[in-house]
């Protein structure tokens, strides 16, 4: 029987996602990254989960890779072979039509880090850390780190981090606006639940929508992205959030982007 080391439970229209190896301190072993794809398939096609919550059991969030998988497993076609499988559960993760929030206690080490940094929104708790561990290990950063931290806090900074091996505490990441909030320990699950059920409770398809234009945004011009904006409010604005949106604004009351989703189907 496969040993569960990501869990998937419902919160009304949340999905949280929680990696559940702490003995391994969740690091990204072949099997886990299996059932995290899993779990974000899960996410893609229930169209009733509106947000993502994904966080970690134990007191670390994620310390990267398998370090042991890598003694054996770091020859070039296995290593193409394991990034040729990102497509399966960390590229669909990234671009989940969805919100995610990321719920961070302890620390996320190397690919943890990444793994960290591919929500919409990141919470950490006190005790959290931001640790670039790649260069000890004469590795690349990888799990989209190069990709993310760049975008978050500045190719500088981003380079003085990783080239410097460094250690980012909440209270620092939260100085950077790579983390929206930091909370106690204690108080990570609820804050970051709140979030997503905030969230979901928004227009979540059409935020779905503005996360694959933003992801845009950098190499692209001014002129295609004014033509992907509007390919994207033509579509956001024949949908039922966007109706229910404007008449709750005509008619001064909340509104209901989550029951006129599903009436919308």
């Amino acid at each position: 029987m496969t040993k569960q080391l990501v869990s998937t439970t419902t919160e009304g229209p949340v999905l949280v996602i929680r990696l559940c190896s702490p003995e391994n301190r969740n690091s990204l072993t072949t099997e886990l990254r299996e059932q995290l794809g899993d779990a974000v398939e899960q996410a893609e096609r229930d169209r009733s989960v509106r947000s993502v919550f994904l966080t970690a059991e134990g007191p670390t969030f994620c310390s990267g890779g398998d370090l042991k998988m890598l003694q054996t497993a770091s020859d070039p076609w296995p290593v193409h072979r394991r990034f040729r499988s990102l497509s399966r559960w960390l590229t669909p993760l990234i671009t989940l039509d969805k919100p995610v929030v990321i719920g961070v206690r302890g620390a996320a080490v190397g690919g943890g880090l990444g793994l960290a940094l591919t929500g919409d929104m990141l919470i950490a708790g006190e005790s959290a850390k931001f640790i670039s561990g790649f260069f000890k290990l004469g590795a690349l950063p990888d799990i989209g780190t190069m990709y993310h931290l760049p975008r978050l806090i500045g190719m500088a900074r981003a380079k003085n981090f990783l080239f410097g091996g460094a250690t980012m505490s909440a209270k620092e990441a939260l100085e950077l606006g790579m983390v929206a909030k930091v909370v106690a320990d204690d108080q990570v699950e609820n804050a970051s639940l709140a979030e997503a059920t905030r969230l979901a409770e928004g227009p979540s398809e059409v935020m779905g929508l503005a996360k694959s234009l933003m992801a845009r945004s950098y190499e692209t011009s001014l002129h295609e992205m004014f033509a992907y904006e509007g390919l994207g409010q033509a579509l956001a604005m024949s949908s039922a959030e966007f109706r229910e949106g404007l008449s709750a604004a005509l008619e001064r009351r909340p509104a209901d982007f989550a029951g006129a989703s599903r009436e919308g189907r």
